[in-house]
């Protein structure tokens, strides 16, 4: 049996990105993986000068996935890499992540997982035809407390779940940023750097699949209303959609980005006929649980009372912070755990298999697609299609 760090290349993520940086934290949080290589910019001072700061050797510093993935996928088995990382803007995903599979390496990808359905579905299928793993960083999956809902409401602890609330405000893109020189806003607010959707795209992609994960549910019509409050947008800045589920449940999603004041208020309320939860990303570690008939309790992570899989994803004990970075790093470490067993020939548990995949991923872009869609028309439900 091998034993041993996996290895990662990075595609994306250089020093002038914000969001390489957190998934470098995240990947180093438990000490199953390293950092071997890396395209980190396609500015190739950037990428030279990023290679630099994270100690990669020259000649595993690239200034291309092409080259990347095509030299990683030449080297002997003690030295290549065992799956790639892809921080990039939406538009650049697909294309990495496709090459990559063709060359025998896993995926982790950031959401939403390509720039079209078409293209999310064809990475589905070579995920399928190659065995290969696909981990989506959907973070706020990752929390323990979120683990700790989703269990207690597919336990019935609940009963039928009949009402998902979630909203996901933020404020940052209350002015014309895009035309300021923040970059983030700038590609975010791109068509063609960022698809279709804006907010809807961004943010109201982590409100579905939190409502999803945690429900259990699963999303069979919408009804979207999406506006640009910035005057000189290109993109949704902000949208109100109604939701039907599967089991017949009903729901509401809000995402904003111009909701002057709010940060990055993220929370959701699930009700069903004995009881409702709520969480909010701001006050990660406490679960909130109302019941019918008797008073409210508050469930707090790191607590010996929580379920298995809520304990799993604990790492100190109860009253000490855990927040965005920890829970990005439950993500890593269950994929990473997964791809070990997957190597050694064992059969990962359900624990480890816990992180977002590519089914979710082409399940994002029909969301994407079908919020779009009904925010051009005049009826009143779209389907949901995959």
């Amino acid at each position: 049996m091998e034993h041993r760090k996996l290895r990662m290349g990075m595609i994306g993520g250089g020093k002038d990105a914000f969001i390489g940086a957190i998934h470098r934290f995240a990947l180093n949080m438990d000490g199953l993986i390293e950092l071997c290589c890396g395209a980190l910019s396609i500015n190739p001072d950037i990428a030279k000068d990023s290679g630099k700061i994270l100690f990669l050797p020259e000649d595993r510093t690239y200034l291309n996935y092409e080259d990347m993935i095509k030299h990683e996928s030449q080297m002997p088995a003690d030295k290549r890499i065992d799956f790639v990382t892809i921080v990039t803007p939406n538009f650049a995903h697909f294309a990495p992540a496709m090459l990559a599979l063709e060359n025998g390496f896993n995926v982790v990808i950031e959401k939403p997982m390509t720039f079209t359905l078409d293209e999310a579905k064809q990475l589905q299928k070579k995920v399928e035809e190659t065995g290969l793993s696909l981990c989506l960083t959907h973070t706020y999956s990752g929390y323990p407390m979120v683990k700790q809902a989703k269990a207690m409401i597919a336990n019935g602890v609940f009963g039928k779940v009949r009402k998902v609330w979630v909203e996901y405000p933020q404020g940052w893109l209350s002015k014309l940023s895009e035309r300021e020189g923040n970059a983030q806003a700038a590609w975010r607010t791109d068509p063609k750097r960022s698809g279709k959707a804006g907010a809807m795209g961004d943010i109201g992609t982590h409100a579905w699949h939190l409502a999803e994960y945690i429900s259990g549910l699963k999303v069979t019509k919408l009804c979207a209303d999406l506006n640009i409050m910035v005057e000189g947008r290109a993109l949704d800045d902000d949208g109100n959609v109604l939701l039907k589920f599967d089991n017949g449940a009903a729901g509401c999603l809000m995402a904003s980005q111009v909701a002057a004041g709010e940060e990055n208020a993220l929370k959701i309320r699930v009700y069903g006929e004995l009881g409702c939860i709520e969480w909010a990303q701001m006050e990660p570690n406490t679960l909130l649980v109302k019941w019918l008939d008797k008073p409210a309790e508050i469930y707090r992570a790191g607590q010996a009372y929580l379920t298995d899989i809520a304990k799993k994803n604990c790492r100190t004990p109860g009253g000490h912070p855990e927040g965005y970075l920890e829970a990005f790093g439950n993500i890593y470490r269950n994929f990473a755990l997964s791809l070990m067993a997957k190597m050694n020939g064992e059969e990962p548990t359900a624990a480890m298999l816990d992180y977002p995949r590519v089914d979710e991923g082409v399940r994002g872009m029909a969301f994407i697609d079908a919020v779009v869609a009904s925010g051009q028309s005049n009826e009143k439900w779209t389907d949901f299609v995959v």
